[in-house]
């Protein structure tokens, strides 16, 4: 092999490993926008609209820490009792008249569009990696969003192409888009294994202590146009849970009342 064709393979070899670098680097600023802390209690509230009227809702307590590790506590009267461990790739559902924990998948429906993967991970460093596709303008919000503000002028976008990079994850592929300056999320194309576009994100951010923080993402279905489920953060603050907390067989035996 000639020393030229040495030369452009490990040029294109460091491009490469730059570019996984870079991107991997903006999912990381893109995730402080949804998490302060890297543990955190997030007291969640999602809602489900029908033709712009709200038609069910539910309440969460998700508690986060690191290594994918996530406990979601089901509030809502119907629901009370109820928790989901995620770990790593393994999700379980703790059902409070049983002592076995239920083995589930992170696509697990909780209400509307919003699933078991949507309401535990809140991230996306830790389980995608890809490339920057292309620069453009940043999308435009259907007007059927009310939720989601308009922007006084354009802006232009960072347009990534992520894939899985473990197993377990609620998406086999996400195009994101970025804000170009900032990295705040805008937009998520959502993809399943089949490559068909499951559902489109919208994140809604709004000034805490001074810095935009993203405290809502809307979840809209391809097939049903008149459903938007609208996932909102009420409050997300640094908390440290006890990492017993995260043994399915001692969860089984703990309410964790008041938690």
């Amino acid at each position: 092999m000639s020393k030229p064709s040495i030369a452009a393979i490990m040029l294109m070899t460091s491009f490469a490993a730059g570019a996984a670098d870079d991107v991997a680097a903006l999912l990381k600023r893109a995730d402080a926008f949804r998490l302060p802390a890297e543990s955190v209690r997030v007291e969640t509230h999602v809602e489900l609209y029908r033709n712009d009227a709200l038609d069910k809702e539910r309440l969460y307590t998700v508690y986060v820490k690191p290594g994918r590790r996530s406990l979601v506590l089901m509030k809502s009267p119907s629901e009370i009792g109820q928790k989901v461990l995620m770990l790593a790739d393994q999700f379980w559902l703790l059902m409070p008249e049983s002592q076995r924990p239920l083995r589930i998948t992170a696509t697990q429906k909780l209400l509307g569009e919003a699933s078991t993967g949507d309401i535990a991970s809140m991230t996306w460093s830790e389980d995608y990696d890809g490339t920057v596709r292309d620069e453009v303008d940043c999308p435009a919000p259907p007007a059927n969003l009310p939720e989601v503000g308009v922007p006084a002028k354009p802006r232009r976008c960072l347009h990534l192409d992520l894939a899985q990079a473990r197993s377990g994850v609620t998406y086999a592929r996400v195009e994101l888009y970025l804000d170009k300056t900032s990295k705040q999320p805008i937009k998520a194309d959502l993809y399943v294994g089949s490559g068909k576009r499951a559902k489109e994100a919208w994140y809604v951010a709004k000034p805490v202590d001074g810095q935009p923080r993203i405290m809502a993402m809307l979840l809209l279905d391809d097939i049903q146009p008149n459903r938007r489920t609208v996932i909102r953060y009420r409050s997300i603050v640094p908390k440290e849970a006890p990492d017993e907390f995260f043994n399915p067989a001692a969860l089984v035996r703990n309410s964790l009342s008041g938690w």
